[in-house]
């Protein structure tokens, strides 16, 4: 507890009549300091504690604790969107499956059946090329030529490789290659589907390039789903999105805690049964 103590100058002269006594540890006007402001956002940040029941321990209001969170929490806005292969390799499967379907009600006027050309090569469709042995391309090749009079589904499979094809690049500058030519022979094609993917590439440019000039993947933020479902059940909810932002981001994403002193640990002898 610091009780700061009122000056008065007896100047008539002065313009500041009054002033208080400042700490370099604690800002003007505020109830808790720069160290108990960083230990309440560590505290709801790395142990994911609920924002009221640090107030509480700390005997401050709820938005005490949020402003100190946000205050020291905010700093994190330096990190880099990737765009990992997974999620966009799945755009562009999407968009394969999409026109499969259109033609498939298109010529046949149902949706696929054992039988149906279209139908029998769908998972094909959607294994890479270069996982494909020769018995399995002939089978593709000839469902598409029965099923696919206007060579739509096979436009949205040469995307879909084409989209594969930026992740298997070796370097930056090859995959800036050739993003930018699917991005573009998409954008000209007739079909609808293929052109939405086109739009998708295009949007996602930077982070697509982002993957490669970072190598870093999504694949460890599944991971951590478990982890922003703890932080949502912790807070009952949340009405405001940049404060369930910033408390998924202080709980999972990789922040280095300054050291804090351990409290003494109380020696005790081992309790034992009298039985």
């Amino acid at each position: 507890m610091w009780r700061k103590r009122r000056w008065r100058c007896p100047e008539p002269a002065c313009d500041y009549k009054t002033w208080t006594e400042r700490c370099e540890h604690l800002d003007a006007q505020v109830v808790l300091t720069r160290r108990a402001g960083a230990e309440a956002c560590r505290q709801v940040g790395e142990l994911a504690r609920p924002v009221s029941q640090v107030a509480e321990e700390f005997g401050v209001c709820w938005w005490t604790v949020m402003n100190a969170v946000i205050e020291h929490g905010i700093p994190l806005d330096h990190a880099r969107r990737v765009a990992d292969p997974f999620h966009v390799e799945r755009v562009g499967n999407r968009c394969l499956d999409k026109v499969r379907r259109r033609v498939q009600q298109e010529t046949l006027g149902h949706r696929g059946r054992k039988h149906d050309p279209l139908y029998r090569i769908r998972k094909l469709l959607l294994t890479g090329d270069e996982r494909l042995d020769d018995r399995g391309r002939d089978r593709m090749l000839l469902g598409l030529r029965v099923g696919d009079p206007q060579d739509e589904v096979l436009g949205a499979w040469l995307a879909k490789e084409s989209v594969r094809d930026i992740y298997l690049a070796q370097s930056w500058r090859d995959a800036r290659t050739l993003l930018d030519k699917a991005a573009k022979a998409c954008l000209a094609d007739d079909v609808p589907e293929i052109v939405t993917l086109g739009k998708t590439l295009t949007s996602w440019r930077r982070e697509i390039l982002a993957h490669h000039s970072t190598g870093a993947s999504n694949g460890p933020t599944e991971g951590l789903n478990l982890c922003v479902k703890k932080v949502k059940r912790c807070g009952h909810g949340f009405r405001t999105f940049e404060h369930y932002r910033l408390r998924v981001l202080l709980h999972a994403g990789g922040i280095t805690w300054p050291q804090r002193p351990r409290p003494p640990r109380i020696r005790t002898r081992a309790p034992y049964s009298v039985a």
